[in-house]
């Protein structure tokens, strides 16, 4: 008989089909349209860049180092980590209340009383020993709540891993940035060393002409202006280089050699083909969007816990083992003890505490429901938005290229033309301006192709395990 009852206790979470309240769980429709902005069709074929592993896209061996490097040495990406860990123990507790506990013990006591405090005049010796087996307050889970609260523990653990998925995601998109900016601003800083240069060896040259008389004292203020404006480049352009440098370490957690550096924009390959896939297909698998299911699910999953507070909680509590007043007659045969203790908890009156938590579950269902919502539309935006970026750069790329190639062509034309004594000096000056801004323009609109294919590697969800 006693053991039955024990075994029973023991057997209770997996003889009894516990239900759930919850309600069932309905994936949201995404809140934004089945194909790209117009214009972007063309992106939709193929499949996702985002199945790609991040060294297929960043082809560079210095910069796959780098990125390495972050993803081991990031503080950022360690404490997503470690919130995995503490979800994953917080979800193992709340997942161990649906068995039963275990506890066994053993004591033993000795004692004497007086005579005079006997009742029977003699000093009275006594000695007693137990040993136990016992579950406590085990709650059957007749109406699914502590299956709802383990659930939503897991969905937390879940978010929390998906969360760190997309810290890892932008790590990756971030360092690759952050890398192709020090290699542009190392560019410009090299251009306005080379202009720097050439702008000196004008001055020189004017001031010689104005000594000869050949030349005017405004042609030489002129040429003045032009050598220090581009020393003021080279200044800031020095500077700027420096907190590249000092942002690119930040990212990556540890000091980058100096043998990773980049030596040029020019030379960083970056995979350019990276489809986009269709919305429905891309935007479900980002980690960020996965975060938000995950708490949606979790918060469905509080409404069950909330909604089976209104029925009674059953606790069963039992015991089984031996005591002696002998530690030699502990396990004897007429030793053995048991104990079984039910107990049932029926609400009655609270004053209204179980409806309002139960309408605070379903208001946060329907927080996590907009939430879910909205990054999807987040997620929707950042797609698109580099997708028109990418439609168009080519063509600007195009452009710059032959603005280029046309401000060079009319800077040795306006010397030409200063030489022969067509032209003033300041339509010469004017040519090498716009020469100079357009190779600055030309560094820039590299770096914007090159970090925008960085980008939507990042939106598409690209750059995480799958």
């Amino acid at each position: 008989m006693s053991r039955s009852l024990i075994a029973a206790v023991l057997a209770a979470s997996t003889a009894l089909s516990a239900c759930t309240l919850a309600p069932p769980y309905e994936q949201p429709q995404l809140a934004v349209s089945s194909a790209w902005p117009d214009g972007l069709a063309a992106a939709e074929a193929g499949q996702s860049a985002a199945a790609l592993d991040w060294r297929e896209v960043y082809l560079d061996p210095k910069l796959q180092a780098v990125i390495a490097l972050a993803l081991e040495e990031n503080r950022d990406l360690r404490v997503a980590v470690l919130n995995i860990e503490k979800a994953r123990s917080q979800y193992r507790v709340q997942r161990s209340a649906l068995v039963p506990a275990v506890d066994a013990g053993v004591s033993g006591s000795r004692g004497r009383t007086p005579g005079d405090l006997s009742g029977t005049g003699s000093a009275i010796e006594t000695e007693s020993y137990s040993a136990s087996l016992g579950v406590t307050a085990y709650e059957l889970d007749l109406f699914g709540r502590v299956r709802s609260l383990n659930e939503a523990a897991l969905q937390s653990y879940l978010a929390t891993a998906e969360t760190r998925r997309a810290v890892q995601v932008s790590l990756i998109a971030e360092t690759a940035t952050a890398y192709l900016t020090l290699a542009a601003d190392q560019d410009l800083l090299s251009l306005a060393r080379d202009t720097l240069k050439s702008r000196e060896d004008a001055l020189r040259l004017t001031r010689s002409r104005n000594e000869a008389g050949a030349a005017s004292l405004l042609e030489v203020r002129q040429a003045e202006t032009l050598t220090e404006q581009a020393r003021a480049d080279v200044g800031a352009f020095g500077a700027q280089v420096a907190q590249d440098r000092n942002a690119l370490r930040l990212l990556v957690g540890a000091e980058v050699s100096t043998d990773l550096m980049p030596a040029s924009l020019d030379s960083i390959a970056i995979r350019s083909d990276l489809p986009a896939g269709l919305p429905s297909e891309v935007l479900r698998a980002r980690p960020d969007v996965l975060a938000a299911e995950h708490r949606l699910i979790g918060m469905n999953a509080n409404i069950g816990a909330a909604r089976a507070a209104y029925f009674p909680r059953i606790n069963l509590t039992g015991n089984l083992g031996s005591a002696s007043a002998d530690l030699s007659g502990l396990f004897g045969g007429n030793s053995g003890t048991w104990s079984f203790a039910p107990s049932i908890s029926l609400p009655i009156f609270d004053g209204g505490a179980r409806d309002a938590n139960l309408k605070g579950a379903k208001t946060d269902r329907q927080i996590a429901v907009a939430e879910y919502d909205r990054t999807v539309q987040v997620a929707f935006r950042e797609v698109s938005d580099a997708l028109a970026v990418k439609s168009s750069i080519d063509g600007r790329l195009g452009a710059l290229t032959r603005l280029l190639v046309a401000a060079t062509d009319g800077e040795l034309l306006s010397r030409s033309r200063y030489d022969q004594g067509v032209d003033s000096y300041l339509v010469l000056l004017d040519a090498q301006r716009t020469r100079y801004s357009a190779e600055q323009a030309l560094i820039s609109i590299k770096l914007t192709q090159a970090g925008n294919l960085a980008t939507l590697y990042k939106a598409l969800g690209g750059g995480s395990p799958g």
